[in-house]
Order: C-alpha cells, then sequence, then structure tokens
C-alpha cells in the first residue's frame, strides 16, 4: 500500500479509503490510485484486512439444492445486491445431510463470513445456537421455526400452494396428485398443507400423495412414467407439482409417451415459475416467488444485522406469492 501511495503520489489513507471505502474518494483520485495498482500489479491481502477488521466480506448462502433453477436466480439477485454493498456471495449446499450441512456451518464460523443466509430447512439446533452465541448475522430464508433469535425472509408457501390447488378445482380436476419431495423439508411440507386445506375446502375432490427422491426433472419424469403406466380411471385429472422442475419432468413424460394429454387429460401446475416454465413443451402454470424480491430482501436483512453495533430486534418478511396460469393448467372445456 505503501508504494502505491508513493507512485500514485497520494497519502496512504487514501489508498485505505480506496480500498475499504471507495465512495469517499473522488473520481479523479480513484483513477490515480488504479493506475498505480494496475502498474505494480498490487493485490490486496485480504486474509490480513480481515484479521484486523474482524471480519471478512464474504456472505454465504447456505441453499436448499443446486439442481433447481429457482435457486440460481435467487443466488443471482443476492449476487447484485452483495456487489453493491462491496460483498462477494459464496453458495454451499449439502443437499439435505444435515452433518455435511454442520460441517459447512462451523466452517463459516470460523472463518469470520460477513454473514449467512440459511435456505436449507435442514439445519440443525446447535449449529443455529453456534451461529447466535457468536453473534454471525443470519437470516433463515423460508423455512425455519426458530424465528425468535433471527430475523427471515419467506415466501407464503401455504397461500401460493391452496391457490395452485384451488385453481386446479376450479378447472374441474376432482383427483388431483400432490408430487412432491422429501416432506420433512418444510417449505414442501407448507405446499402439501396449502394443498391439503384447498383440498378440504372443496366438497367431492380428493388428493393422492407421490413422494419423490428430489425435485429434479428426472424425478418428474418417473413420476409421470408411473402415472401413465395406470389405466386410465386410475389416473389423476389434475396434478400439482412441488416444483417445476418436477413438473416439467412430468409433461415431458406425458409429451413423450404420447398415453396422456396436457391439460385435456390431466391439468399439470408447478411452483416457483423458473424462467424456462414458460418455454417447456406445454407453457406451464405455476405459482410465482419473487426472485428479486426474495434475494434482495434476505441480503438487506443481512446487511442490517452487520452494520448495527449491537443485535438488532428479528425482523420477519413475508412475501406474497402469484398463480401465473398457462396453457398446462387452462381446460376450455
Amino acid at each position: 500500500m505503501k508504494g502505491v501511495a508513493r507512485h500514485a503520489s497520494v497519502a496512504l489513507g487514501t489508498v485505505s479509503k480506496y480500498l475499504n471505502t471507495p465512495e469517499r474518494v473522488s473520481p479523479a483520485m480513484q483513477a490515480r490510485i488504479r493506475a498505480a495498482i494496475d502498474e505494480l500489479g498490487y493485490t490486496r491481502n485480504e486474509a490480513a484486512r480481515q484479521l484486523k477488521s474482524g471480519r471478512s466480506r464474504t456472505l454465504t448462502l447456505v441453499a436448499l439444492e443446486l439442481n433447481n433453477p429457482f435457486f440460481g436466480e435467487v443466488a443471482e439477485a443476492m449476487e447484485r445486491r452483495a456487489t453493491e454493498d462491496d460483498l462477494f456471495l459464496s453458495i454451499v449446499s449439502a443437499n439435505g445431510d444435515a452433518e455435511r450441512e454442520a460441517e459447512y456451518i462451523r466452517l463459516l464460523v470460523q472463518q469470520r463470513v460477513y454473514g449467512v443466509i440459511l435456505a436449507s430447512g435442514h439445519t440443525q439446533t446447535s449449529e443455529l445456537d453456534l451461529l447466535h452465541s457468536t453473534d454471525t448475522p443470519t437470516v433463515l430464508m423460508d423455512a425455519y421455526p426458530d424465528v425468535d433469535r433471527f430475523s427471515s425472509c419467506s415466501v407464503d408457501d401455504f397461500t401460493g400452494a391452496k391457490h395452485a390447488v384451488s385453481h386446479l378445482v376450479q378447472q374441474g380436476c376432482q383427483r388431483i396428485t400432490f408430487v412432491g419431495g422429501e416432506m420433512k423439508t418444510h417449505q414442501i411440507a407448507q405446499r402439501l398443507r396449502g394443498a391439503q386445506s384447498a383440498i378440504a375446502e372443496s366438497s367431492g375432490v380428493k388428493m393422492e400423495i407421490i413422494a419423490t427422491n428430489d425435485r429434479s426433472v428426472t424425478a418428474g419424469i418417473s413420476a409421470g412414467d408411473d402415472i401413465s403406466r395406470r389405466r386410465k380411471a386410475e389416473r389423476p385429472d389434475g396434478i400439482f407439482a412441488a416444483n417445476d422442475s418436477l413438473a416439467i419432468g412430468i409433461i415431458e413424460s406425458f409429451v413423450r409417451t404420447g398415453t396422456v394429454l396436457v391439460p385435456d387429460d390431466i391439468a399439470v401446475i408447478g411452483y416457483d415459475d423458473v424462467d424456462f416454465a414458460a418455454a417447456s413443451a406445454v407453457p406451464l402454470s405455476s405459482v410465482r416467488r419473487p426472485r428479486v424480491e426474495f434475494g434482495r430482501g434476505a441480503v438487506d436483512l443481512v446487511t442490517e444485522q452487520a452494520r448495527a453495533a449491537t443485535r438488532t430486534a428479528v425482523r420477519h418478511t413475508i412475501i406474497q406469492p402469484e398463480l401465473v396460469v398457462r396453457h398446462s393448467s387452462t381446460r376450455t372445456g
């Protein structure tokens, strides 16, 4: 840093401001320092900076799964918001392995990360205790009961699922199948509860549940194949899938085998409204979770805690989903 200061003919403190709070340095001065850094090949010692400040600039998202496009879209919104605060986003996922996730969280605490956004739904109480006791800025995303100690940003999945199944009922469906992954995952459990609530309010409508090993397109194809092999009278006339990947896989199975027409034989609706839902073989109806609002809101809650001199009161942000109706669930007859 001293070499950069001499080369740019500025004070050492000005270089420090440029590296830590560049908004406090004039554009002309920034250009001089940037040129000196480039000419000298200066590389900042981030480990030393972190040791001095006591915390890194890394914000970590602990995701439920990485094969769901929804999390990629949310992470993109987080990354853009983090960049505005000169933070860096990292993403980890234990894919439902609670012990592996516990290892990740212990490592993040040891590294004194800037903050943690938990979106897996599998974090154990001992790790939540660790995050709380070490004052690690932590936000629960979507799926945790421990709301007394941590701020949270969530989507009302119960209401979203209820809207989805109510829509199928309005389209004339009376035999509805819920296709979902691990029911112990809070988000999926909430969607199942919402679906069941809609069924309870609909006379003469029944619902079966098909559990899947995961929530991928492959799992959806497998579920669709199983339904296609049934006798026509034993098939559902409406399917609510726990996410869009499952729904798209189900439709792909039906299109490939040619035994089921969507939506004439079976209406299908998914959840999340990922970017390619509208471009699937049959444009997919879905429940939209606002990705940008969701991602940016979680980052804002973390930075709010990190910048506070003392622990701030917890805040809970609940985002309402939106039903997006397309061809896959719209019956004309």
